[in-house]
């Protein structure tokens, strides 16, 4: 089988046409092929097109090779759980439902280790209802709210599962998702999403999985403590009781500071790390898709369009755009009274009339203006809650214009209304945001607006503060996965500051997985 890549087709033209221009491309007939990778190509704006990568079977793959500079032999089948035939006996136990605790799950379910879950929030079904209020009526539930629950943060974001990583797993990732109930396309489709009407059925669909092997998922279910003896992990404490286990694996999310703060008093080894703040910035999508696709805008074969913007200002500081959401809106992504954040969300259509992305500047332990391991995330706490109180409490969040945040004057909303629920109210980001992350995003906005027409409009929103781009700690752990301070610790995950996003964290659980099954059959 041969791996061919940058075959180009029209927008209006018909993947029937593939095979005629895989032949041109290796000059030679084809037995057969299939798609791997679709992308828009919109690099002109007079010529924005699909972009395929094929796997291609020829008579002669040796000659076609030779004649073909876009050709490669194509990689040997997709990743596959590793085999086991160790000791089941003892019941690993997974702290946290996110993507990286899913998958870690999943794994060790399939090698028939019946896994017990333990996640404080709730399933799906009722999350998704408890979500739906805080949005409403800006009521928040400590323990099951956008970052906490099935799914994790990413159940009501965009869904994106693209991913800077570049690891054999995530065929087999997305094709769990596709089992469950994603749509095929993601198995094909160069930025991967899902949608955030979609992926808590997904979620949902992993999970009845997960017990159908033989696991257990316990809701509501949050771990208090952890016991030891002899530095080797003996159980997890929680609100329902004790839940012996020789190995864990702690996949909590980037919010779960009070789980920080238990690891601190146990003297399980924790360093601040690198995160970044700022606020989420919106735009007209349509105006997005023109900038980005000029006059195929509005192709009924385009999706809403995104972007992903960077720079470095002369001072070395670092800005950039992320988690872009077409066609979304900006969420509420509070997980404690009296501290306000947002986050930003898409359905599966993307159809909404605002696209909104992270505007985020780059912070290092140096910046923290708080000491010790846990002075980034001491420093979230205390921008969220200047940010609320600044609001006048409710959840409402601090909001202004691009103009009015670049010239310091007060501009009332125009074309651009922000989407954020449970609603904002107009202030001065400057007054709430450090001044190096204020300072940056200010500087960046017109260097970022060279590179995508429009992204400094004045009518633009900015609503802020974002404050958990990803972990502000990191849990140290060995080659063997495990934690230096306590045997049968796994840290793991975007909490544990090993991932960032959907995709490397569910890899990096089934890497933890994989490691566990390793230790129980001796080969660690």
């Amino acid at each position: 089988m041969i791996r061919l890549r940058n075959i180009a087709l029209p927008l209006d033209g018909d993947e029937a046409a593939l095979e005629a221009a895989a032949a041109r491309a290796l000059g030679c007939k084809v037995k057969s092929l299939s798609v791997v990778r679709r992308a828009v190509d919109a690099r002109k704006k007079s010529d924005v097109h699909f972009v395929y990568t094929l796997d291609v079977s020829v008579k002669n793959e040796t000659s076609a090779l030779a004649r073909c500079r876009d050709a490669a032999p194509a990689p040997e089948g997709i990743w596959q759980p590793p085999a086991f035939s160790g000791n089941r006996d003892s019941r690993p136990v997974v702290v946290g439902f996110g993507p990286g605790g899913m998958f870690a799950a999943l794994v060790l379910a399939m090698a028939g280790l019946r896994p017990i879950v333990l996640e404080r929030g709730e399933a799906a079904e009722a999350r998704t209802e408890t979500v739906a209020r805080m949005r409403k009526s800006g009521r928040l539930d400590p323990e099951s709210n956008i970052q906490f629950g099935e799914g994790g943060a990413g159940a009501f974001s965009d869904g994106k599962l693209s991913s800077g990583v570049k690891d054999r797993r995530i065929p087999w990732v997305l094709a769990q998702l596709v089992e469950a109930g994603a749509p095929a396309d993601i198995l094909t489709d160069a930025k991967p999403h899902i949608g955030t009407d979609l992926l808590p059925g997904v979620c949902a669909g992993i999970r009845r999985r997960i017990i159908s092997l033989g696991g257990e998922v316990r809701f509501s279910t949050k771990v208090t403590g952890l016991t030891a003896e002899n530095g080797r992990l003996t159980g997890a404490e929680t609100n329902q009781g004790l839940v012996p286990c020789e190995a864990l694996i702690l996949a909590c999310g980037h919010s779960a500071r009070d789980t920080f703060e238990i690891l601190c008093k146990l003297g399980i080894p924790l360093s601040p790390k690198p995160f970044a703040m700022g606020v989420r910035i919106e735009h007209l999508q349509r105006e997005i898709d023109k900038a980005q696709y000029g006059p195929f805008a509005g192709h009924p074969k385009l999706s809403a369009a995104d972007y992903s913007l960077a720079c470095q200002l002369p001072n070395g500081r670092r800005c950039y755009t992320f988690c872009m959401c077409p066609g979304g809106e900006v969420v509420p992504a509070a997980s404690e009274e009296g501290r306000v954040c947002t986050n930003g969300a898409s359905p599966s259509g993307r159809n909404y009339v605002n696209a909104n992305a992270a505007l985020l500047a780059a912070v290092a332990p140096a910046d923290f203006p708080y000491p010790g391991v846990l002075g980034g995330m001491e420093w979230q706490r205390a921008i969220e809650q200047a940010a609320y109180d600044a609001a006048g409490g409710g959840f409402l969040a601090p909001c202004q214009t691009v103009g009015s945040f670049l010239t310091g004057h007060a501009a009332p909303f125009g074309a651009v209304s922000p989407s954020y629920a449970p609603g904002v109210r107009a202030l001065n980001l400057h007054s709430i945001l450090p001044a190096c992350v204020g300072d940056t995003i200010a500087g960046a906005l017109p260097v970022f607006d060279r590179k995508l027409r429009g992204f400094a409009a004045e009518a633009a929103v900015l609503t802020g503060p974002e404050t958990r781009s990803s972990s502000p700690v990191r849990m140290e752990r060995g080659d063997d996965m495990q934690s230096p301070a306590l045997r049968g610790l796994y840290p793991c995950g975007e909490g544990a500051g090993w991932a960032g996003g959907i995709m490397s964290a569910a890899v990096d659980g089934i890497r933890c997985a994989q490691a566990l099954l390793e230790s129980l059959s001796g080969d660690a």
